[in-house]
């Protein structure tokens, strides 16, 4: 098998602007694998198996078994961002509420958009030969601004040669997921505040200042005229209000929130509860058409300094931004 005779080196991470996975692909596909043990194993995988590294369970063995030849330490940074990335999974909330996701390879990026009047959305008899009436779209007048993500990851080999490997996993993990919850706030502050380019979300009063009723959920569920109001984000504060909320009682919703710990609002919007989340809003959205993440790349790592100085300071990193789409798919309960 090819796999075992991969020289591996950390230039693999820089090669052609694909990532360390997709170059181990390109030099020993999966496809060569179909019905063999290995069939179900990425390239990387294949490359953990060869050197017997074992990064989870009861039998996952210590740091220093990557660094044992120079072939295997060049492994070390690609477990570095698959266990953030997988930490940045487990907590993602963003996939509920993002339209669509763009990938993008510089650090400039304009979104598009189609502003339409009340006639403009109306589709209209058109007469044999007539045109057809035009929708406009165009690019926004204003980049959508990039923030970079990350923390600063320090220890020494020495400090962690003999930790287990899925201990160090869990400390990886819980990166990925501080990064996740900050990409998750950038995008509340986007959808509240909008773009940069005129587009905060509209917005409607309570009727009662001190409480919030079923009423003022109807009203802003209302509001919503050619879009679905299908996704509610909260604050832990505004959550707690909400559940003493007499239509919150029945019994089915109970029974799902207890079996699942998803709670569902009475017109079946989904209930997404965040420490993100202003205390003074609730944010409605219809989460097909409100909202376009854009990124400028994965998890980023300083590869080198994982491989050549056996960790020490190594830097991670993710650069994200958000975008409104339609404006109208966004509104707020506003206190």
């Amino acid at each position: 098998m090819n796999y075992q005779n991969l020289k591996l080196e950390k230039s693999m991470y820089r090669a052609g602007g694909k990532n360390f996975t997709h170059t181990l692909e390109m030099l020993d596909p999966s496809d060569n694998y179909k019905d063999t043990p290995l069939s179900g194993l990425d390239a990387f995988e294949r490359q953990l198996k060869r050197f017997d590294i074992k990064v989870s369970g009861a039998g996952s063995d210590m740091v220093e078994k990557f660094f044992a030849t120079s072939n295997s330490s060049a492994l070390f940074p690609e477990y570095v961002s698959r266990a953030i990335r997988q930490g940045m999974e487990e907590t993602d909330v963003l996939k509920d509420i993002i339209a669509t996701k763009t990938r993008i390879d510089s650090l400039d990026y304009r979104s598009v958009t189609s502003l339409q009047s009340q006639d403009d959305k109306t589709l209209k008899k058109v007469a044999e030969g007539a045109f057809l009436p035009q929708t406009e779209i165009k690019t926004k007048s204003n980049l959508v601004n990039l923030i970079k993500r990350g923390r600063l990851l320090t220890a020494s080999y020495e400090a962690i040669r003999y930790q287990k490997l899925d201990l160090f996993t869990v400390t990886l993990r819980q990166i990925g997921a501080y990064i996740s919850r900050y990409q998750f706030k950038d995008a509340v502050d986007v959808l509240i505040h909008g773009d940069g380019n005129d587009n905060e979300a509209g917005y409607v009063r309570p009727i009662n200042n001190n409480e919030i009723t079923y009423l003022d959920l109807l009203n802003l569920w209302e509001i919503f005229n050619e879009y679905e109001m299908n996704t509610l984000l909260v604050s832990p504060h505004i959550m707690m209000r909400l559940l003493q909320i007499e239509e919150f009682k029945n019994p089915a919703t109970g029974l799902n929130f207890q079996a699942t710990g998803k709670l569902t609002t009475p017109m079946g919007a989904n209930l997404i509860k965040s420490i993100s989340v202003p205390n003074d809003v609730i944010v409605a959205l219809d989460k097909k058409c409100a909202l376009e993440m854009v990124s400028a790349c994965d998890v980023q790592l300083e590869y080198d300094k994982l491989i050549d100085c056996q960790l020490e300071r190594a830097a991670i990193s993710c650069i994200a931004g958000f975008a409104k789409l339609f404006p109208e798919a966004c509104y707020t309960l506003k206190f």
